[in-house]
């Protein structure tokens, strides 16, 4: 009789641990409506945003769901579908990585433009100031370029432009970025360095270009120079501070004969 009492409890727990095991198992499990109301949430929030660094969030937080979902039969039964869908999600990825790469780019030369360099800026201020590091802003211009584009025409000097960075980027570290601030000015972060260093390498690009292009003005050789204004910024200062600061020492490198790096000081 104890035997067949303990048997039918045994039983009993059997089928309630069953009973427990399917219904956490289909709380796990979803369904195709609820699966496509979970894409039409992330899709709303691409549509809200128009930051590319926050679409490719998104759709990595899709993608990892999507991966991790343990779907119902209904859904089960098209995962060949699914497969499709994170492989479309990762070409989107990558293309929106090739068109955030466009949208920070100045086409012509190849230098980060004005969207490209306020991005940079903020990382690498970000991480000067947390690890108490040193930031070199340099601002530089093309001297007589005007003159340039009068004479021998706006896509000789475009080649100047090019050619310019080309030879920055050269000469330059792999940390060092250049950006196009506008027109013939440019914009050269120089992150961990000194302001004697940031000078060092500075006048190593302008005796580089000078060896790299010149002019030929009546049969002599015209180097192509540019002058500079080396700014280190301080902890916590604004792009804009900074860079006027060597718009400032640029204005004095201009004035007392051009083809020179000025020190910018606070």
């Amino acid at each position: 009789m104890q035997e067949a009492i303990n048997h039918k409890q045994k039983r009993i727990l059997r089928l309630v641990k069953s009973t427990n095991a399917i219904s956490s198992e289909q709380k796990s499990m979803i369904g195709s409506e609820d699966y496509y109301k979970q894409v039409e949430h992330y899709a709303e929030q691409i549509r809200k945003t128009h930051n590319a660094d926050e679409i490719i969030r998104i759709l990595d937080v899709v993608l990892a769901e999507t991966r991790g979902l343990k779907f119902s039969d209904e859904v089960f039964v098209a995962q060949e579908q699914v497969k499709r869908a994170e492989q479309k999600i990762e070409l989107l990825k990558d293309e929106l990585e090739q068109l955030r790469g466009l949208v920070q780019t100045d086409q012509m030369t190849g230098a980060f433009n004005r969207r490209g360099l306020d991005d940079i800026f903020k990382r690498e201020a970000a991480r000067a100031d947390r690890n108490a590091q040193s930031l070199g802003v340099v601002l530089i211009d093309l001297d007589n370029f005007k003159n340039i584009n009068d004479n021998f025409g706006h896509q000789y000097g475009d080649s100047v432009l090019i050619n310019l960075v080309t030879v920055a980027k050269e000469t330059l570290r792999p940390s060092d970025i250049v950006a196009r601030f506008g027109g013939e000015e440019f914009v050269i972060l120089l992150p961990e360095v000194e302001l004697e260093n940031a000078l060092t390498i500075i006048q190593r690009l302008q005796n580089n270009l000078e060896r790299s292009f010149s002019l030929q003005i009546d049969n002599e050789s015209m180097p192509i120079t540019f002058s500079a204004g080396v700014a280190l910024r301080s902890f916590g200062e604004h792009q804009n501070s900074v860079i006027s600061r060597a718009d400032k020492a640029l204005y004095q490198a201009k004035r007392t004969g051009k083809n020179r790096a000025i020190p910018a000081f606070v």
